[in-house]
């Protein structure tokens, strides 16, 4: 049986990942599958940074704007869900990409997920219940002075994140990263080819930057505001849009949203490199070294 490979492109937002894995899926002829879990909501256009309708064209995606944002989704049905895609690609092609920067759904495929205790839902309707009465940053202390690693990497903008790791380390007494290490890697029936692309972080940084200003300028607080109403959704508690809530809701104003939409995106890309750092797997190169990138892809995948 003709071996099967899963080319996994990773690395913080801005960094060019979408650029690559078009041109990656073009030379290896197949498809592209997002692991970005902020680009499956059809109502979010402009604060993900989906591919464009061009990109779009160039190769097949799948699991982008597949979703709307009153549907509850994670990273569990994410891997049931990529694995029969991936399971009606490898019927007629040996290849196939995933590109995205949220880790824990690169995880959930390359690795399956850990099995979590079952939560009390008492105890989360109290920890929501915290969180509007003393305000998300009250949580996100507590889970820094309980699990300072996991705090380290998750998206503290995101309660439903912050949330599951608190509700977890009360019910057991054990950090969230400790359960999160817990099981051993499922065996895929295909080979994980792990890319990670980054910059000097001074040019990472301008290029959130220049990307927030497109943003800002195609529409991004028009579209925010249209939103607005649906800003309790967990799908839109992610930066981009929630800087804008807070201006929208009178807690500051144009200018100082601004600020935190960049402030907040190189946080997030900080946050994206800390995660997959960590993983031994993940060879390293620059968009401009893609001669490099090919030849490493083609010495480790068989024709």
């Amino acid at each position: 049986m003709q071996k099967k490979y899963l080319i996994v492109i990773v690395g913080p937002t801005a960094v060019g990942k979408t650029a690559m894995s078009i041109k990656v899926a073009r030379a290896f002829d197949t498809v592209i599958l997002s692991a970005d879990s902020r680009q499956f909501y059809r109502e979010t256009e402009l604060g993900t940074a989906k591919p464009d309708e061009k990109e779009l064209a160039e190769a097949k995606h799948y699991f982008v704007n597949t979703l709307s944002i009153h549907s509850d989704y994670n990273a569990g049905q994410y891997e049931r869900e990529a694995l029969e895609v991936l399971d009606e690609v490898y019927a007629h092609q040996d290849v196939a990409v995933v590109v995205g920067g949220s880790g824990l759904y690169v995880k959930a495929l390359c690795e399956g997920i850990d099995e979590m205790p079952e939560i009390d839902p008492a105890l989360r309707e109290r920890l929501n219940q915290e969180k509007e009465t003393s305000g998300l940053e009250e949580l996100v202390a507590r889970l820094q002075s309980l699990d300072p690693e996991y705090a380290d990497i998750v998206d503290v903008k995101n309660p439903q994140r912050v949330i599951r790791a608190l509700e977890v380390i009360e019910s057991t007494g054990k950090t969230y990263t400790s359960w999160r290490k817990a099981t051993n890697a499922v065996e895929r029936p295909f080979e994980i080819v792990k890319i990670g692309l980054e910059m000097p972080r001074e040019v990472l940084y301008e290029r959130i930057d220049r990307r927030m200003d497109q943003m800002i300028s195609s529409g991004l607080f028009q579209e925010a505001e249209a939103l607005f109403p649906l800003r309790h959704l967990n799908a839109l508690q992610t930066v981009g849009y929630s800087e804008i809530f807070g201006y929208l809701e009178g807690q500051y104003d144009q200018e100082e949203a601004i600020r935190l939409l960049r402030r907040n995106s190189r946080r997030y890309a900080k946050r994206q490199l800390t995660w997959f750092r960590k993983d031994p797997e993940v060879k390293w190169f620059t968009p401009d070294q893609e001669g490099d990138l090919f030849s490493y892809l083609k010495s480790v995948i068989s024709e």
